[in-house]
Order: structure tokens, then C-alpha cells, then sequence
């Protein structure tokens, strides 16, 4: 009888170590879950959402023009940032009376509101034009009033992206994939 009951906990216990093992590869290697905090995103992510983050999608293909990324924020913090990839490696990014251009083309931004303006930050300037250098990006909050971004911050390094939004699962409502963007 006794043995019966150890076996019987040896086997939740295999059960348990081997639940956790699946969910830490999961976690580390796969996919992970994050909360937008802030109103950067709006109005297409809100503050208090819940999304999964894709991280297998960049170690095989280069992140594209208009995809959303979590990357660790510039400095110490260790925070994570939410933003959407506007400028490749190589490319000329220049703002222009509120408008944001890519190598002397202006980029249509259907995910945003057309009366949205963007303002000029610390690093990106009215009339300034910068070149994204190889292995970096630069990054835009959607709610460009309320984003600290590329603007002010410069260009991220891909090495600090840890992923692209890939499904919001919080709250229900808004459950689905993370669509790409056209351009």
C-alpha cells in the first residue's frame, strides 16, 4: 500500500517537473507574455493589455518596416518598450512638417489617425535627416504625443529586441493576432 502511494506522488511529481520544463523552454525560447504600460501604443494598443511576444520570427528573418517589437528600453531601467519599426538599416529617416519620411518618400501610416503630427525629438530633429546604421532600427511609438521613441532616444540595436508582437490574449475583447502593416 505504501509503495503504491509513492509511486503515485513520484508520478505527479514527473508530471509537475516535466509540465515546468515545457513552460520555461516555452518562455525562454519561444514566446512570451508582456503588459503594455502607457499610452506610446494608442490607439491601436492600450495601456494594461496583455500580448504574446513572437521570439523565434528574428533569428531567422530581418524585422520589417511596420512590425511591433519589444526591445529593452535605452539605459539601465531594464524595462521593456513597445514601438513599431519605421526605419531599417541603411535607410534615410527625416521629419518634415509633422510628417515622416523615408529616403525623401513620405511613409503613409494607416494604423495612425491622419491628424496625428509628429513632433520633432532631442535626436531626430525638423529637417534633420539620419542615416539607420547596419544592425539597427528606428522605432515610433503609434501615439506620437505620448511616446518616448527614436526621436529622442536614437537608434535601437537589433541585439536588444527580445521579440515581435505577435497575439494580444488581454483583455478578451480584444483577442487576436497582432496584424502586420502594409506599405
Amino acid at each position: 500500500m505504501l509503495s503504491r502511494i509513492g509511486a503515485f506522488f513520484l508520478d505527479i511529481l514527473q508530471v509537475v517537473i516535466f509540465a515546468g520544463a515545457i513552460f520555461l523552454v516555452l518562455y525562454l525560447l519561444v514566446m512570451q507574455p508582456h503588459k503594455i504600460k502607457g499610452a506610446s501604443m494608442e490607439p491601436n494598443f492600450h495601456d494594461g493589455e496583455y500580448l504574446l511576444t513572437d521570439k523565434i520570427t528574428y533569428r531567422f528573418n530581418q524585422p520589417k518596416r511596420g512590425d511591433v517589437i519589444i526591445f529593452k528600453a535605452p539605459g539601465e531601467s531594464g524595462d521593456d518598450f513597445i514601438k513599431r519599426i519605421i526605419g531599417l538599416p541603411g535607410e534615410k529617416v527625416s521629419l518634415t512638417n509633422g510628417k515622416v519620411y523615408i529616403d525623401g518618400k513620405i511613409l503613409s501610416e494607416s494604423y495612425i489617425p491622419a491628424d496625428f503630427v509628429t513632433s520633432q525629438g532631442i535626436f531626430l530633429q525638423e529637417g534633420k535627416e539620419v542615416v539607420v546604421p547596419s544592425n539597427q532600427f528606428f522605432v515610433f511609438g503609434d501615439n506620437r504625443s505620448h511616446s518616448a521613441d527614436s526621436r529622442s532616444f536614437g537608434f535601437i540595436e537589433k541585439s536588444r529586441i527580445t521579440g515581435r508582437a505577435w497575439f494580444l490574449y488581454w483583455p478578451i475583447k480584444n483577442l487576436g493576432l497582432v496584424e502586420g502593416v502594409s506599405y
